[in-house]
């Protein structure tokens, strides 16, 4: 697959994908004060810029694959079998041959209008995981960037909607089952078994709708994961935007879901992040200032970050995604 430099003409292209879920998304609530200039906050930390020469390819290089895995059109009451498309990011080093060395790894779910490999095509990801593995940042960590679109293709609202509510089967019934077994976790196996006791070495963060995803995952596999990076986007468990609308109920689940999966407080951990120019700020702050007064979630177990300035865009999640990793999988 080839690997492409943040230019121009990927800025661009970005730049009107992320805008029509702008529309959306302000065009749903055009009165709705953002948090970020209100008061009663959540207590949060600002996130920090991506160093300079981390844009700068470093002398040993990571590669993406494409991948294809058989999954179910879970949209459906008889879920047809249909193939999916993922992009699995490898760190420099990595050898297939290597039976003994495992690896982190990281989920990464892209928002509405975007597909599968728009992360690696049009941002400097690949080049900020090279520098962040050479400079002994993180473990060694594969990145998986899979689809909630049976397709891999943009589809129109309630359709994503519909997909993204039913992919927390898709991950745990195909995607991870698949790709763990074709590159080397710290999962002993397929089982649920062997999956639950490798949770401490897997993640998965999303954006947009992504982060959408994201929540999902938090509150169906649980058992799977330990870490959580939801970017610029709220919990839609209970109904679209509910994590700003209605965020005591939309909470009410996501501590069932702790108390379901009988796990202390220092077993997950989330990375929640935004911008202070984020049209989707006060989806996921709301959400989280409510999370904050629950005593599932501690400052210690759930932290908020703000990028100041930051706006919609795979910039900002390229600074989040550089600040939460370390501590996901630091060394």
């Amino acid at each position: 697959m080839m690997m492409k430099s943040v230019t121009k003409m990927s800025v661009g292209f970005l730049a009107v994908v992320l805008l029509l879920g702008m529309l959306y998304f302000w065009l749903s609530d055009p009165g709705q004060e953002n948090p970020a200039n209100s008061e009663g906050q959540a207590s949060r930390i600002q996130s920090t810029d991506v160093p300079s020469a981390y844009f700068e390819r470093p002398s040993e290089t990571g590669r993406v694959v494409e991948v294809q895995y058989a999954s179910l059109d879970y949209t459906q009451d008889n879920p047809p079998e249909i193939t999916k498309t993922a992009y699995v990011y490898l760190p420099a080093g990595y050898d297939e041959a290597d039976a003994e060395k495992r690896y982190n790894i990281l989920y990464l779910m892209h928002g509405w209008r975007m597909t599968a490999g728009d992360f690696f095509n049009y941002s400097d990801l690949v080049t900020i995981l090279d520098n962040m593995h050479a400079n002994g940042d993180i473990e060694p960590t594969i990145v998986v960037t899979p689809t909630f679109d049976a397709e891999n293709r943009s589809q129109d609202f309630s359709r994503s909607e519909d997909e993204i509510r039913h992919f927390h089967q898709d991950f745990r019934n195909n995607l991870v089952p698949y790709i763990e077994s074709n590159y080397p976790t710290y999962a002993e196996g397929i089982s649920e078994e062997a999956f639950r006791n490798s949770r401490a070495h897997r993640a998965f963060a999303g954006f947009s709708g992504g982060s959408v995803t994201t929540w999902s995952q938090f509150i169906h596999n649980l058992d799977y994961i330990r870490y959580f990076g939801p970017m610029s986007g709220d919990s839609w468990e209970i109904e679209v935007y509910g994590g700003r609308d209605n965020s005591v109920r939309t909470v009410d689940v996501l501590e069932n879901a702790v108390r379901e999966s009988n796990l202390e407080s220092d077993d997950y951990y989330i990375y929640a992040a935004t911008g202070t120019e984020d049209f989707a700020n006060d989806l996921i702050t709301t959400q989280v200032e409510e999370m904050r007064t629950r005593p599932s979630f501690t400052p210690d177990n759930l932290t908020m970050a703000i990028n100041d300035g930051g706006v919609h865009d795979l910039v900002s999640v390229q600074e989040y995604l550089y600040n939460m990793l370390p501590l996901f999988f630091g060394k």
